[in-house]
């Protein structure tokens, strides 16, 4: 069961929409089309669209947009069970199964385990034609960053 599961509903769902303000609210998320929902406690999912923009030489989505989407959906599924601290991303392990063109991608990013100082999670993208492009997996701590002093975070 998530660690923090049993919270009220309200106060979760208040957690959730602030952690979508938080991500709204990030620099990094200018350059990028893309929305971050959390439907429930350990789930994230962030549609995103990929330009020809994020274009390698070869023709095809480069690996940060993989990276970004992947770590991104697992940090908020996690991030989605700890209401006071920023959690960092300590390692990520990715899997490229196929080529990204433009169009819209789906993250879909779930809480493992850990319920105190590590956690893990998961993700996976979801193309167009719903095949599964890539999957990943990550760990994130808790760091000595509030949630409440970030710009953006509106719990």
């Amino acid at each position: 069961m998530p660690p923090e599961a049993g919270a009220s509903e309200s106060g979760a769902g208040a957690h959730f929409r602030a952690l979508e303000s938080l991500y709204d609210a990030a620099p990094i998320n200018r350059l990028f089309q893309s929305r971050l929902t959390i439907p429930e406690a350990g789930v994230a999912r962030i549609s995103f669209k990929i330009e020809q923009d994020h274009y390698h030489a070869g023709g095809a989505a480069h690996g940060t947009s993989y990276f970004k989407m992947l770590d991104d959906a697992a940090f908020y599924a996690c991030n989605s069970l700890v209401t006071d601290r920023f959690l960092l991303t300590t390692a990520f392990n990715l899997l490229f199964q196929r080529p990204l063109k433009a169009g819209p991608v789906v993250a879909e990013g779930r809480w493992v385990s850990g319920q105190r100082r590590v956690f893990v999670g998961e993700a996976r993208l979801i193309d167009a034609d719903g095949e599964e492009a890539a999957r990943g997996t990550g760990t994130f701590m808790r760091s000595s960053i509030p949630l409440a002093g970030l710009p953006g975070y509106f719990g």
